[in-house]
């Protein structure tokens, strides 16, 4: 069985609910999360936006949300940040925030993804690391990667 990442708010390559964005409620959707790798130690999950700032001419990856040593026995996650499971860890995204920022485009459709590591290891002494630094730490120990991406475009 491979690593799958789900939401039961929109599918695979579909909008995200306006109720997960800035628009919204500006809360994090809700997860499942299936086919964990047995042996796995904790899981990272980051969330990150590859169309900043604008689609037609993207400049940056905009990261929204960095979850790590979430525990490898965790199958979903509830809509809402604050439901993460104990010994759970949260980085700092590109605000500088230690929570889910929301999609929130200034122009066009752009595309989120939320990728889920399935990892050897738990990931101690970040200290609210940033995506660079996420990364840097799970070298060497992903045992299974998985994507689930969602489309969001501004109503208003």
């Amino acid at each position: 069985m491979s690593l799958v990442i789900r939401s039961t708010a929109f599918e695979d390559g579909g909008e995200i609910p306006t109720v997960y964005a800035c628009e919204g409620e500006d809360i994090s959707p809700p997860l499942t999360i299936t086919g964990v790798p047995q042996g796995a130690k904790s899981m990272v999950l980051i969330m990150d936006d590859p169309d900043a700032p604008d689609p037609a001419a993207p400049k940056m990856v905009w990261v929204h949300w960095l979850v790590y040593n979430l525990p490898a026995d965790t199958t979903s996650l509830p809509e809402v940040v604050a439901n993460l499971p104990q010994g759970t860890e949260v980085g700092l995204n590109d605000w500088q925030r230690a929570d889910y920022g929301s999609p929130c485009p200034p122009i066009g459709r752009h595309r989120y993804f939320f990728k889920l590591y399935a990892l050897d290891t738990l990931l101690t002494n970040l200290k609210q690391p940033n995506k660079v630094a996420l990364l840097r730490a799970l070298q060497g120990h992903v045992m299974a990667a998985a994507e689930l991406m969602g489309t969001y475009a501004k109503k208003r």
